[in-house]
């Protein structure tokens, strides 16, 4: 069965904690709020995608716990594909510790477990080229690499958000990814970031026709032969996690059905949108039908999908 999105990264269980400021060194905070959720940045968007109607897969290195959770039953019952997940014997499932303060700013820890294993493993050849999209996730720099290449020979489209996992690229790894890919995105801290790291201040030039650079509250920027400005749909912020998730499932689902990028940008807004509205990344996730009534209501007409 042909797979419309193909997720390759983290899956992972989340641990969310709300504090009204970060402590400072040697010194500690009260948890306002403590909650155990799913996440990791590639399950995040595979599960968005299946939400919205389309097809994903996921592919992740999980612990030997992983299949007697709630959230492997979860998966499985929404049928994303799961030809990809790669069980790792004595390991456990990722985990992330995420901290959000009362300015909604956050800090991230992150368990790898199963998913230092990434480097060793080779790439799910098959179930690539069963996709139409094949989006890197937050992941090991290799492993995403070398997904990234074989999807290019199958001339697959290649999406890649490295995240929070940048620090593990060099200057050349990243290039090497960069290389591979359609499609880049970042918040604008990764994106300068990146730019610093490769010393090219258009990141065109190393690969992908499209950057898309996310601001949170103040919207996004997609840079391609126009710059394209879509501002945020100012909803109350309950928790971001797991909103630029979100936002890019959102974007390719609509790169993928051939609209323009502007309309791209508005409808992965509009999916972000419902995200930021509960704890968690994926506990208020939207159908399509959800993000049509909310962008017609915003943006106008919706023309794609008739």
């Amino acid at each position: 069965m042909t797979i419309d999105i193909l997720a390759v990264g983290h899956t992972a269980f989340d641990y969310i904690m709300q504090v009204e400021d970060f402590p400072s060194p040697n010194s500690s905070v009260k948890v306002e709020k403590l909650e155990n959720l799913h996440g990791g940045a590639a399950a995040n968007v595979a599960v968005a995608v299946q939400k919205l109607g389309f097809k994903s897969g996921l592919v992740s290195a999980v612990g030997e716990d992983f299949k007697k959770t709630e959230y492997y039953e979860k998966l499985k019952k929404m049928n994303i594909n799961m030809e990809g997940i790669i069980e790792i014997e004595n390991y456990k499932t990722p985990r992330a510790f995420v901290v959000t303060n009362s300015k909604n700013d956050q800090i991230s820890y992150f368990y790898w477990g199963a998913a230092e294993k990434f480097e060793d493993l080779d790439p799910p050849k098959e179930v690539i080229k069963k996709a139409k999209i094949i989006h890197l996730a937050t992941g090991n720099p290799k492993f995403n690499i070398r997904c990234g290449k074989i999807a290019k020979k199958y001339n697959k489209i290649v999406s890649a958000d490295p995240g929070q996992d940048l620090y593990l690229y060099s200057s050349k790894n990243l290039k090497e990814m960069l290389s591979t890919c359609d499609i880049l995105f970042g918040n604008h801290h990764e994106i300068r970031k990146i730019k610093k790291k490769t010393n090219e201040k258009d990141l065109r030039k190393l690969g992908p026709k499209i950057v898309v650079e996310t601001y949170g509250k103040e919207g996004s920027i997609i840079h391609s032969k126009n710059m394209i400005k879509i501002k945020a749909l100012g909803r109350k912020v309950v928790d971001p996690t797991g909103a630029g998730d979100s936002y890019r499932a959102g974007f390719l689902v609509s790169y993928l059905k051939g609209n323009d990028l502007e309309t791209c940008g508005k409808f992965a807004t509009t999916v972000a949108s419902f995200v930021i509205e509960s704890e968690g990344s994926q506990t208020n996730l939207p159908t399509f039908e959800d993000v049509k009534y909310r962008y017609e209501k915003h943006w106008g007409k919706l023309k794609f999908l008739e």
